[in-house]
């Protein structure tokens, strides 16, 4: 009589496809070339208004064609009364802001003794704007071999009132009335240059800004997701986040559906 053999799937023991799944992963990491530019793609816009400043951004955060954040924040704050927008490479601008941030808290403690009194009238960390631009200009013109940053510094001060300054890629600065940079800003250049007013109330530049920004969304795959705004004056400053369904409704677009509304927050 004859024996039957039971035949039993084979089964790779655990270390052995450990192994396996390393190998693959290191020959995958072989065959791809980190040279390769990965493009990236914001929108981000500042403006001087009549009594302050007011800073926008989307908050798509792309790798090639590849979303990796739908939610970040582009607005960094370097100071109370001093922000920055960045566009580029989020790790080389985050660092960035890290270095001008430290550095203006040293400055401020060593010109203040240790800072304002608290009051509303003087809030713990006011510095010079222009001083924030400066610093930041330095650090990306010794530095613009190796980073891939284009940021904007805005904010308003007792001395000089509402500034804003555009630090491009390659570390020049120039101080204009607004400043837009990213890959959304050339699909609105001629939008802000043809509906731009000297002076406008802050609710108007609110409102001209959030449409700019909702514009650019429209037409760069690379920019989307919320609108971030902070509104710097002579008080203080205040964030808001204008969702979708909020956005201006361009050419062949279909309407957000509604169900949810404008925040704002006070900062």
């Amino acid at each position: 009589m004859k024996k039957r053999f039971r035949c039993t799937p084979r089964t790779t023991p655990p270390r052995a496809r450990e192994r396996r799944r390393r190998d693959d992963a290191h020959d995958t990491m072989e065959e791809t070339d980190l040279t390769v530019p990965v493009s990236t793609g914001t929108t981000i816009l500042a403006c001087a208004y009549r009594n302050g400043v007011v800073l926008a951004a989307d908050s798509r955060t792309s790798t090639g064609t590849y979303v990796a954040n739908r939610a970040s924040d582009k607005i960094t704050q370097i100071c109370d009364n001093v922000w920055m927008c960045r566009s580029g490479s989020a790790a080389d601008t985050q660092n960035v802001a890290a270095y001008v941030k430290r550095m203006v808290e040293e400055h401020a403690m060593e010109r203040n003794g240790g800072g304002g009194t608290g009051t509303e009238n003087e809030p713990m960390m006011m510095v010079d704007v222009r001083l924030v631009a400066k610093l930041t200009q330095k650090i990306a013109y010794e530095n613009k071999e190796k980073l891939q940053a284009g940021m904007i510094i805005a904010g308003w001060d007792r001395i000089r009132g509402a500034q804003v300054y555009g630090i491009p890629l390659g570390g020049s600065m120039l101080e204009a009335p607004f400043s837009v940079s990213g890959s959304g800003s050339a699909y609105i250049y001629g939008y802000l240059d043809n509906t731009y007013k000297e002076n406008m109330e802050r609710e108007e530049c609110e409102r001209w800004m959030t449409e700019a920004i909702s514009l650019a969304i429209a037409r760069d795959a690379s920019s989307g997701g919320v609108i971030r705004l902070v509104t710097i004056h002579e008080n203080g400053c205040e964030k808001q986040c204008v969702l979708p369904k909020d956005h201006k409704v361009c050419d062949g677009e279909l309407e957000q559906v509604a169900g949810a509304t404008t925040t704002t927050a006070m900062v």
